[in-house]
């Protein structure tokens, strides 16, 4: 959500001083905003905590989940209050260890969502920028450390095919992927997968190739209903600081027997 944080806060002393900083008009509007998309479940990145995360996700309908990483970026994920889930470790192997890049890294966010019978793996992510859709060989811009945060998600997903886990990772690649896109290549090699953003550009920001994806593995590909990706966008005439993303959506009829 572009640095949405808490401007009272001692931590967003350590924020770059020129980042976004928003009015409670702002937040209201970005509220209004998730009221309209009205998800069941929203994964979302830059949080500084549950407390601002709640001034957009009230927590009268939502859970709000966030990674514990010890810094003022966070990736979340916010749950209808009558879904049942839980939380997994957070995954930071996309952390890349502490010396790989010269600005910190985000854990995924990985929780288990029940629907009756079946469960849903899901994981959260807000990778490393500036490997547009450069080749995986490049070794300028930040293409070695995305190559590497691919090669946890290549884990990830091998351990889920390893446990016959149905799953969804979703969140900010900051990647223009599609079904040849050789770093999509790597995770398809894993396990069959849905890139449910794949022939689309996003109407967002005047019309750009999406960034922001949904994959789908296991029986959840079966789930998608046709024609359901959706993207919500601003009012063009909007002058609020709202966030330089906007949100992605697919609809899924989970079926409440295990599959």
């Amino acid at each position: 959500m572009d640095w949405l944080l808490d401007a009272t806060a001692p931590s967003s002393l350590t924020a770059p001083s020129d980042i976004p900083h928003r009015t409670a008009s702002d937040f209201a509007k970005l509220a209004a905003y998730a009221q309209h998309l009205n998800a069941d479940l929203i994964g979302f990145q830059e949080v500084d905590s549950l407390e601002t995360a709640a001034r957009i996700f009230p927590a009268s309908t939502y859970q709000i989940f966030l990674t514990q990483d010890p810094i003022i970026q966070h990736t979340g994920l916010a749950v209808r209050r009558d879904l049942r889930i839980t939380l997994n470790p957070d995954v930071t192997s996309l952390t890349i260890g502490s010396g790989a890049a010269s600005h910190p890294l985000r854990s995924g966010l990985d929780a288990t969502l029940y629907y009756g019978a079946t469960k849903v793996r899901l994981l959260v992510v807000h990778l490393k920028t500036g490997c547009w859709d450069n080749p995986p060989t490049d070794r300028g811009h930040s293409c070695p450390i995305l190559v590497q945060q691919f090669s946890a998600l290549q884990q990830w997903i091998a351990d889920r095919q390893k446990q016959r886990e149905n799953f969804i990772i979703m969140g900010d690649f900051n990647r223009r992927m599609t079904h040849d896109d050789p770093f999509f290549g790597r995770l398809s090699h894993i396990a069959l997968l849905d890139l449910t953003t794949a022939g689309w550009a996003s109407p967002c920001e005047n019309g750009t190739y999406f960034i922001d994806h949904i994959l789908l593995g296991g029986n959840s590909i079966d789930w998608k209903i046709p024609q359901s990706l959706h993207v919500l966008t601003y009012n063009r005439q909007e002058t609020s600081t709202l966030s330089d993303h906007c949100a992605v959506s697919v609809k899924l009829l989970i079926p409440s027997s295990q599959q």
